[in-house]
């Protein structure tokens, strides 16, 4: 009787980890498109971003940037430059989910090899 007990325990935390996988409140999926924002923060402006398939276009400042977005992951994707306009624009950006709340995500960014990092959250303003 306990193996079977034990049987049907590990069944139960196993469909559970299963449905919590493809759980939408914790699944990023639906911030790979959309319209985004990533509030303003010492030495950085208010970046609008609109997300369709593998495009990401950023309008910050005075500025629009056109990226291409490879989702590695679930949490991890990277950013290449459509048109790079300096040398460093021709390095991916590599940027790791690491929270997710219900509209947003908080993530980290780093550029290329460079010891360049960035921290911040990207929220969900319309579908």
């Amino acid at each position: 009787m306990k193996t079977n007990n034990k049987l049907y325990l590990l069944s139960i935390l196993f469909f559970g980890l299963v449905t919590a996988c493809h759980n939408d409140k914790i699944s990023p999926d639906r911030f790979k498109s959309g319209t985004f924002e990533i509030p303003a923060e010492k030495g950085y402006s208010v970046t609008r971003i609109q997300r369709t398939d593998s495009l990401q276009i950023e309008r910050y400042e005075k500025r629009v940037d056109t990226l291409i977005i490879h989702w590695e992951t679930p949490f991890k994707y990277t950013l290449k430059m459509l048109h790079p306009k300096t040398a460093l624009d021709y390095d991916l950006i590599h940027v790791k989910i690491t929270d997710i709340k219900e509209n947003s995500y908080d993530f980290e960014a780093s550029i290329g090899d460079s010891k360049y990092k960035q921290k911040g959250t990207l929220t969900k303003t319309a579908h």
